[in-house]
């Protein structure tokens, strides 16, 4: 029965995945991050995305790890009509990119602001509580400090979102012990201990933690 189980879930996490009808702009932007060789969000994850921006009529989002656009694109299409997306990334190719994406998109340049550099020497310009939401899609070594700088810029009732929260499926397993799998496990746990944060964790593309700063 286990592996029945273990089936079925395999089976109904494709078939969500399978079911999103992805932008033009979204897949185009995600053919040219298969190129760089970037690891982009799931057309599955990239919806939750834009569930997420949408179900707070998002104004104001932070983006960490700009890559070619394709989650950019998602929370563009959940935000308000005004909404502006901040999108920071170390890599200037990337953005040209992304910015080529948003174009497509129909998005006029006014409601996006690509930054380049590292994203720790430029979140702390940033206002604090005045984020809506903030994706952290970036490199595990620097998720800890990202994290505690997303919860400055979050205001009340703003959303913190972590990609690959399950860490390639390896977060689940206890006998995975190398130092990302590690450090994504300790970061989920902490966060769902938090009582400041109301956390779930959704096993959608490599996993999206969502927390609610209360």
């Amino acid at each position: 029965m286990a592996g029945a189980e273990r089936a079925d879930k395999a089976q109904s996490w494709a078939y969500t995945e399978d079911l999103v009808l992805e932008p033009e702009a979204a897949a185009a932007a995600r053919e040219r991050a298969a190129e760089f060789g970037i690891d982009a969000v799931s057309p599955a994850t990239g919806a939750l995305l834009r569930v997420l921006a949408a179900a707070s009529s998002a104004r104001h989002v932070v983006e960490i790890g700009t890559g070619t656009g394709v989650s950019g694109v998602w929370l563009l299409a959940g935000m308000a009509r005004d909404g502006v997306l901040t999108t920071i990334d170390v890599e200037v190719e990337y953005q040209r990119e992304a910015r080529r994406a948003f174009a497509a998109a129909g998005v006029p340049s006014s409601r996006t602001r690509t930054i380049a550099g590292r994203a720790l020497d430029v979140l702390p310009r940033l206002a604090d509580g005045n984020y809506d939401l903030v994706l952290l899609d970036s490199d595990v070594a620097d998720l800890g400090d990202l994290v505690q700088q997303a919860r400055r810029l979050l205001r009340p009732g703003g959303t913190l979102a972590v990609t690959r929260a399950l860490w390639y499926d390896r977060v689940a397993d206890p006998a995975r012990r190398d130092a990302d799998t590690v450090a994504v496990r300790e970061l989920v746990r902490q966060l769902n201990a938090d009582e400041d944060l109301a956390v779930s964790l959704v096993p959608s593309g490599g996993g999206l933690l969502v927390a609610v700063k209360r």
